[in-house]
């Protein structure tokens, strides 16, 4: 049985920086694309960053470019999500993903898993 599970959300001051941790188990994590979405309160779903499965190609949507870094360590099967010079408009609940393709995936409907997601709350 395939898990996710995402740790590291918190309350911290803008500016301020975090760092989420996705582990995965149930799986090949070596062999799946990995995703970071977001969700703020009567909001949709929204990209974040993704890394391929070697972890040699990442790509970032264009809010979080030059805050947020996305990691991974194939033999701890963990994805990480770096968050930098947060935001109160990064306040969300972060959910990591996973797929087994050797693509960069950015939209939710592409991901097979799913984690249950970790609260991140910026204040300003």
């Amino acid at each position: 049985q395939v898990q996710l599970v995402e740790s590291g959300g918190g309350l911290v001051q803008a500016g301020g920086s975090l760092r989420l941790s996705c582990g995965a188990t149930g799986l090949t994590f070596s062999r799946c694309g990995m995703g970071w979405f977001r969700q703020a309160p009567g909001k949709e779903r929204e990209f974040v960053a993704a890394i391929s499965r070697s972890g040699a190609r990442t790509y970032y949507a264009d809010s979080v470019k030059g805050r947020l870094t996305i990691s991974r360590d194939n033999a701890k099967n963990t994805v990480y999500l770096q968050m930098n010079s947060l935001k109160p408009e990064d306040t969300a609940v972060y959910y990591c993903a996973a797929r087994e393709t050797i693509m960069i995936l950015t939209t939710p409907s592409e991901y097979d898993y799913w984690g249950q997601g970790t609260q991140v709350t910026v204040s300003s």
